[in-house]
């Protein structure tokens, strides 16, 4: 009788549960509604609005969307959410609720005299375009790299980072050292690669307050002879750390405005660290609940010893009623300018150059979406050549926005043409220097650098706003080497696009923007590619900053393809699929993806690439890659 009320109890307790289980596979997560309402409409269509896929939002940390969603570029969306909502919609996201230890590290830390950082090796890579003149190109004694070698590369180790969807920072190179911002992990990481086959990790830095880096590594030695890394952070905090040791001197959030943001790399000087500061009041201002718009960019310079200010540059002046939107509040303006490029410092000169993006409402300051130099003593403005006029642009608006739409406007030729391709001082064969620009309007400029007079121009296309040209150009004996991401379409009124031009690489005369010859992107969604690359038909062409080593060019795709060209003649030397999973050095699965931002540097016979781009509807990675010329 015991027995039967045993099995009895035993079958009841086994129903409840197995009904608990099914009521429980029924009932959606809570977090789905919240997503739905409100994420959905923009990440269900990432490319379209500059945003995420869902699956990247899936494959990030908890903490990295949190930040997002209190500090970062959601923090408007995230307003309407409590704590208790908001760890719904990250648990619904990510399966988990909170962070994952960070363990792969600790067996990779350096022993022995390798635990010493040694800078004694000259600075290859001190800056977003490697030299001060930004030329982002290395000699092969640099990169340990001949053209001949470049030819003929194979893997030869990949590092694995979790929970991270994107790599879009550029290592500095000092000698046999490389530091190595990750975004998402909120780390710096000091690796020797003294070893080529076996890097080891030194130390590593990590955010105090665990928000997401965002800029590359600047390198730099200060009056005090101290060596220093300058980069930023997602919520605009300056991290100045010696370079030996990865312990911070200083660091300091140069926000101003409420969506102030830091993306161009810091540029280090012996008694300055120069900073340009951004906004995404872009990615707010169609929402009706924010008061649009306020934010603009400015320049600062820092002392880098303390992290002082010593002077700020504004690209405008702080916004004002412009007239009432509609509703009884105020739209406002200038606003717009942010400065999301490196700007080039010629001390001779005692000039800062740098280029600047759209405005987000009227009336459209002359400093919007020009390229500008200011006076490195005080930060006075030396001169400005405004590119395009009037473009007032914010995402989801479109051209001719909808009457319900109060922040947008229709006085505007709405093309989001930033200059974020940071420039270049270019010194020619024959004595004569220019800055060179390259603008997502797909046009390269070459401009004075005494007067800011054009010199020449060269449009490739009319651009987009995800390029055109877009994070980078390169320079290397009279040739300037520009990425173009997409053509784009002709404008109204304007002449017909050139056919012959397509998504790839162009090698322009430095003297007289002649284009010398033209390397074609072309799609390639064979096989599972078509899955594994989203939009590959379209997604397909030269977005990231090119890099010349010994008279190739290294460039990676928005499909995952690493690609060397002759730098003489655009032949295609070598090619490479990151698309794909890699077996690590740490342990760390690892996938590559979209290669786009800055991602390509050399050392030690060794040329290092970032693979994962989890934004504007590209293909996510967290994969480190070294290549190496086969024996």
């Amino acid at each position: 009788m015991r027995l039967s009320r045993l099995a009895a109890a035993a079958a009841a307790m086994c129903s409840l549960l197995f009904a608990e289980v099914a009521v429980a596979e029924i009932l959606p997560h809570p977090g789905q509604a919240l997503y739905r309402t409100h994420c959905a409409t923009c990440h269900d269509s990432a490319e379209a609005m500059r945003a995420p896929t869902r699956a990247t939002l899936e494959a990030m940390s908890p903490q990295a969307l949190d930040f997002a969603l209190t500090r970062g570029k959601m923090q408007a969306q995230g307003a309407a959410l409590t704590d208790q909502t908001r760890g719904e919609l990250i648990a619904y996201l990510t399966g988990r609720s909170g962070a994952t230890p960070e363990t792969w590290s600790a067996p990779m830390m350096c022993r022995g005299a390798r635990a010493a950082v040694d800078l004694k090796g000259p600075a290859s890579v001190a800056t977003f375009g490697f030299d001060a003149r930004q030329t982002r190109t290395l000699s092969a004694r640099q990169a340990g790299l001949k053209k001949a070698g470049l030819r003929r590369l194979e893997l030869a180790w990949a590092v694995g980072f979790p929970d991270v969807t994107m790599m879009r920072s550029q290592a500095a190179v000092v000698g046999d050292n490389l530091f190595l911002p990750v975004a998402e992990a909120a780390a710096l990481y000091s690796l020797d690669v003294s070893d080529p086959a076996r890097p080891c990790v030194q130390w590593v830095y990590r955010t105090p307050n665990g928000a997401p880096l965002r800029t590359s590594a600047a390198y730099g030695v200060i009056a005090d002879d101290r060596p220093v890394l300058a980069f930023s952070g997602m919520d605009s905090t300056v991290h100045v750390v010696d370079a030996r040791t990865g312990k911070a001197l200083w660091t300091k959030n140069v926000a101003a405005y409420s969506y102030s943001l830091t993306t161009g790399t810091p540029r280090v000087l012996k008694d300055r660290i120069i900073v340009p500061v951004s906004q995404f009041e872009i990615m707010q201002a169609a929402d009706n609940a924010v008061s649009c718009c306020t934010n603009h960019g400015f320049v600062l310079s820092l002392d880098p010893a303390t992290g002082a200010q010593q002077w700020r540059y504004d690209t405008m002046p702080d916004a004002q009623p412009v007239r009432d939107r509609g509703d009884g509040k105020p739209l406002l303006g200038p606003s717009g300018a942010p400065i999301w490029n490196s700007p080039v410092v010629d001390e001779r000169r005692g000039l800062v150059f740098f280029g600047t993006g759209e405005a987000n409402s009227p009336p459209a300051h002359r400093n919007t979406d020009a390229l500008i130099a200011i006076r490195l003593k005080d930060g006075t403005e030396a001169w400005s050549m405004q590119a395009t006029e009037n473009d007032i642009f914010n995402a989801g608006c479109g051209p001719n926005p909808r009457p319900t739409q109060l922040n947008c406007v229709k006085e505007t030729v709405y093309r989001d043409v930033d200059f974020g391709a940071s420039l270049i001082l270019a010194r020619l064969k024959s004595g004569r220097e220019l800055i060179l620009a390259g603008q997502k309007s797909g046009t390269v400029w070459a401009l004075d650098p005494d007067t800011g007079k054009v010199v020449w121009r060269r449009d490739i296309g009319t651009g987009a706003p995800n390029g055109g040209i877009h994070w980078g150009i390169a320079f290397d004996q009279d040739t300037v080497y520009v990425p173009v991401a997409q053509i784009g379409r002709p404008l109204p009124g304007g002449a017909p696009i050139d056919p012959k031009l397509q998504p790839g690489m162009y090698a322009v005369d430095a003297n007289t923007g002649e284009i010398r010859w033209h390397y074609s992107a072309t799609p390639d969604c064979a096989g599972d590619r078509g899955k594994k690359a989203p939009r590959c038909e379209r997604l397909y062409g030269f977005s990231g900053a090119p890099t010349v080593i010994d008279g190739a060019v290294v460039q990676g795709s928005l499909d995952g393809r690493l690609f060397v060209l002759d730098a003489a003649t655009g032949q295609e030397l070598w090619r490479y699929d990151t698309l794909r999973e890699f077996e690590t050095l740490n342990g760390v699965k690892a996938r590559g993806g979209s290669i786009d931002a800055a991602s390509i540097v050399a050392a030690k016979g060794l040329l290092f690439v970032n693979s994962g781009y989890g934004m504007f509807g590209q293909a996510p990675g967290n994969s480190f890659l070294a290549f190496r010329p086969k024996p």
